[in-house]
């Protein structure tokens, strides 16, 4: 990975931007916990590359991605019902979707 952790935070605020994250009041700050995630997913990268294939590489970060994407649509569920509102899983499913980019 030839991207320094720096350059992948200011990505990750400007990807962020887009969809904003609601940190509302949680005890850390938010570019704390950007650069404490991004750091450990760099230093995780760094050891999988030297002892994996290319394409297994490629199958865990899409695992990685998937499981992220799945227990964050579960808990904006949660939150959506706790909240008493009605739950569409195609309304939650679409940002992490290209159709639901546009």
């Amino acid at each position: 990975m030839q991207v320094s952790t720096d350059t992948l935070v200011e990505m990750l605020r400007e990807v962020e931007a887009e969809d904003p994250i609601d940190y509302a009041d949680l005890p850390f700050g938010e570019e704390e916990l950007r650069r404490l995630v991004m750091s450990a997913l760099v230093e995780l990268h760094h050891v999988v590359e030297e002892g994996m294939p290319a394409s297994d590489i490629h199958a865990l970060y899409l695992l990685s991605t998937a499981k992220l994407v799945l227990e964050n649509t579960v808990l904006h569920a949660r939150l959506l019902l706790l909240q008493g509102q009605r739950v569409d899983v195609q309304s939650l499913f679409a940002p992490f979707t290209l159709k639901g980019r546009r």
